[in-house]
């Protein structure tokens, strides 16, 4: 992995291989190999905070970008914060398929994994 940081701390964000290997899936099938995966903390939820994923072909000049198999993961700087420690996957199971993140920061998550509070 390589990081870009916005400032000299250490920051350790990971994804697995699982999402790594997803990621390049739904890149290949959007044809723009110019996209990466964007994670992103907007207020709402069950739980007071909840992730968000896109598929972005833009970077800002502030964003933390953590690269892995080829393709990448962009966080900005606000949210970044939040997801210091974390690991980002993708499970699927019977509830369905999705990218998941797994937070040490997080007190308390709704039943979906979607929300959280700190």
């Amino acid at each position: 992995m390589r990081y870009h940081m916005f400032d000299n701390s250490s920051i350790k964000l990971k994804f697995t291989d699982i999402a790594a290997d997803k990621i390049k899936k739904l890149i290949s099938k959007e044809n723009n190999f110019s996209l990466k995966l964007r994670i992103y903390i907007s207020g709402g939820g069950c739980s007071g905070f909840q992730y968000g994923f896109l598929l972005d072909d833009k970077v800002n000049k502030d964003d933390v970008i953590i690269e892995k198999k080829g393709v990448a993961l962009v966080v900005d700087p606000m949210s970044i914060q939040y997801l210091l420690g974390a690991s980002i996957d993708y499970v699927e199971n019977i509830k369905g398929s999705r990218f998941v993140v797994i937070n040490p920061n997080a007190k308390s998550t709704c039943s979906c994994g979607s929300s959280f509070t700190i």
